[in-house]
């Protein structure tokens, strides 16, 4: 299989781009040398030749130590086509929450009250400031391995920070709200059935979740419960990555 990243850009989809600019890459969190104004992500985002889920910074670098992280640089389609091919599928918005909340309700995070309960990290998220200087307090720069965090109360790992997570749902700001009707309780939703960002309207995106080792109370801090993603479907960053969930009749292998 070979995910969009290891694709040479479609010169329909990029008129007026030299031909030896359309090669295969995707994107990169560049940290920034100082501070920077945080109303534009471009300054800490840089679409990098040569990056992909082998090459999770670039082609100098590989994953080699890393089989044991989430695999990043993976468009929606990439992870969709890898469930389907392992009998599973992704995640709905909603399963995604409740798994994530391991039984604890109306909780400001996945294990509680506390951001740092005891002193202790509970998740691989950004330290020191955005997006300039990362203490890595947490012991962790970038992706950490699966499990160097507590699981929740269903037994998972990482379902906040890390990386984030392609879910099925076609993002839109109002999904909520038309998941109900009145007074009516949304049972097990599967999200809307079309696609609308305000912010960019002409691309087509899907929610994600979770959050990741960039997230920060001082710009993003999606990795408290119930916070949403977006993406567009055709871009994957070394920051987002998926998980599947077994279909009823799978078995365990």
């Amino acid at each position: 299989y070979v995910t969009v990243a290891e694709k040479p850009l479609d010169p329909k989809l990029f008129p007026g781009v030299p031909a030896d600019q359309l090669v295969p890459g995707s994107v990169v969190f560049i940290q920034p040398t100082s501070p920077v104004p945080l109303n534009n992500a471009g300054r800490w985002w840089s679409i990098v030749a040569g990056a992909d889920w082998r090459h999770p910074e670039g082609p100098a670098s590989s994953i080699k130590g890393r089989e044991n992280h989430p695999v990043v640089h993976v468009a929606f389609a990439d992870a969709e086509a890898y469930a389907k091919w392992a009998g599973k599928r992704l995640p709905t918005e909603a399963e995604f929450e409740y798994a994530s909340r391991g039984g604890l309700d109306r909780k400001p995070f996945l294990w509680g009250d506390q951001f740092k309960p005891d002193g202790q990290f509970k998740a691989n998220t950004y330290q020191g400031h955005f997006p300039d200087h990362n203490t890595a307090e947490d012991g962790f720069a970038a992706t950490s391995p699966v499990g160097s965090f507590p699981a929740n109360g269903y037994g998972l790992y990482d379902m906040a920070g890390n990386v984030w997570q392609w879910c099925a749902d076609w993002y839109r700001p109002d999904a909520y709200a038309q998941q109900v009707h009145g007074d009516a309780i949304a049972v097990n939703p599967t999200g809307p059935v079309d696609s609308l960002d305000p912010d960019e309207p002409g691309i087509k995106k899907r929610v994600q979740r979770g959050g990741s080792f960039l997230c920060t109370d001082q710009y993003c801090t999606r990795y408290m419960a119930g916070s949403r993603g977006k993406g567009d479907i055709d871009t994957g960053t070394n920051h987002i990555g998926f998980r599947c969930i077994a279909l009823p009749d799978t078995q365990p292998h």
